[in-house]
């Protein structure tokens, strides 16, 4: 063991553990940062396609992107670095009376634990969205305070300002043991050293349950695979990101949105999932997202596809992330199983993970690691993950 002792070590720089550092620094805590990769936010982050929104349908994880989402959109104004933060908000669509039940019974939850949302009903669903194909559509519902970003922009802005209040981060090292002494975290080694510490977090992603098993612990976190593409850039002819939740052969749901730089971004969640971390390309993938995303707005037919790509979404068997201190391992936090949403919970997560372990927890905080605790039993499954 090295004489290099750390007061939280945070294994994983992306769109969780790299907040998370920056948050911990801030209330003064010695932190190092590991990454397998060779840079912040190689993993999964690079592959988001830059929503953020509060539109879930579980309390926490509404409470936990509200606050996000204020870290994202003033972070310009407070930081000075241009994210490419665009407010236009999320559409979910409804050309079906199942689309409609669904999002209709939902907002009771969703204004209750404090989203700006309202159901829009079809002519001022296509005044909202121009160029939305009006066969069939009943109406949809907007959450106009939610928006999208650069994912890797924002990851490169926390990493500079977690460097800045003193995070040591190192990269291109793996962690191959968290090492413990009667039944207590008292550092980690990696394949080039190790590190004293009494408290480690795993931020793994994708990677979060072999990271866990080091410990001898585990953590219910299974990949599978989403695919992606971006088009050439465009004036803007969108503004809120689009979701049509309505199931089709191949897929249960797709979104898009028009960034800030002009492309249109756009996402596919495949049904059945694809299990593993196979990130190669599908010749699938476009011709059927296509299909849907022109049948859903007929203008988006004349744009070209530069580019598809796949990521890993990091499941739970609930949908909803596992966050919270163990009770095996004394000193081992889970901040991991975002469900392909890291990036818009990732700031949330990581200030909720950082009053944690400072011990500076709301009312609120107690109520949303109750909810995401890593012992509760999973049952069930968010209707909007």
């Amino acid at each position: 063991m090295t004489a290099s002792v750390y007061d939280v070590i945070v294994v994983g720089a992306g769109s969780v553990g790299m907040p998370t550092a920056m948050y911990l620094a801030e209330k003064g805590l010695k932190v190092l940062c590991l990454d397998q990769f060779a840079s912040p936010g190689q993993g999964s982050n690079k592959a988001a396609i830059g929503g953020l929104r509060a539109t879930h349908s579980a309390p926490a994880k509404i409470r936990l992107c509200l606050d996000a989402i204020k870290t994202v959109s003033t972070w310009k104004d407070t930081y000075g670095d241009d994210i490419e933060w665009f407010q236009g908000g999320y559409v979910f669509v409804a050309y079906g009376p199942k689309e409609e039940k669904t999002l209709k019974d939902l907002l009771v939850i969703q204004k209750k634990a404090g989203l700006n949302i309202d159901w829009y009903g079809k002519d001022d669903m296509l005044r909202l969205v121009p160029g939305l194909n009006p066969e069939g559509l009943i109406g949809g519902t907007l959450s106009p305070e939610d928006g999208s970003a650069s994912p890797m922009l924002t990851n490169c802005a926390f990493h500079r300002r977690a460097v800045s209040l003193g995070v040591e981060c190192r990269f291109n090292e793996r962690v191959t043991s968290i090492m413990r002494r009667k039944g207590k975290v008292v550092g980690v080694r990696t394949d080039k050293g190790g590190y004293a510490t009494e408290c480690v977090i795993n931020a793994g992603g994708a990677w979060a349950r072999a990271l866990a098993q080091l410990g001898g612990i585990d953590a219910p976190v299974t990949p599978d695979c989403h695919e992606a593409g971006i088009t050439e850039p465009a004036a803007r002819f969108i503004n809120p990101m689009l979701v049509d939740i309505r199931k089709a052969p191949g897929s249960v749901n797709y979104y898009f949105h028009q960034a800030a730089t002009g492309q249109v971004i756009f996402c596919i969640t495949p049904d059945p999932a694809i299990i593993g971390s196979d990130r190669r390309e599908t010749s699938d993938y476009l011709p059927m997202v296509a299909r849907r995303m022109v049948g859903l707005m007929p203008k988006l037919a004349n744009l070209k596809v530069r580019r598809t790509w796949r990521g890993m979404y990091p499941n739970t068997p609930d949908g909803s992330p596992i966050v919270g201190r163990s009770r095996e391992l004394e000193g081992y936090i889970d901040a991991v199983g975002m469900c392909g949403q890291g990036y818009m919970l990732g700031s949330g997560v990581g200030a909720l993970v950082s009053r944690l372990v400072a011990g500076t927890l709301t009312r609120e905080d107690e109520e949303n690691l109750h909810e995401l605790r890593p012992d509760r039993e999973f049952a069930g499954t968010e209707a909007l993950k």
